[in-house]
C-alpha cells in the first residue's frame, strides 16, 4: 500500500494532477499506520 501511494504521489506531482497527489499521500499515511499498529494486539507474557 505504501509503494502504491508513492507511485501515485510521484505520478500526481509529475503530471500535476492534485487528485492523484492527495490519494497517494493518504495511501502512504494509511499504509504506515497499518504497518506500525499491530492488528489484533500482541500477547506478551512477562514472568
Amino acid at each position: 500500500m505504501v509503494t502504491l501511494g508513492v507511485i501515485l504521489l510521484i505520478i500526481g506531482l509529475v503530471a500535476s494532477i492534485p487528485v492523484l497527489t492527495t490519494v497517494g499521500a493518504i495511501l502512504i499515511v494509511v499504509g504506515l499506520v497499518l504497518n506500525l499498529v499491530p492488528i489484533g494486539g500482541t500477547r506478551r507474557m512477562y514472568y
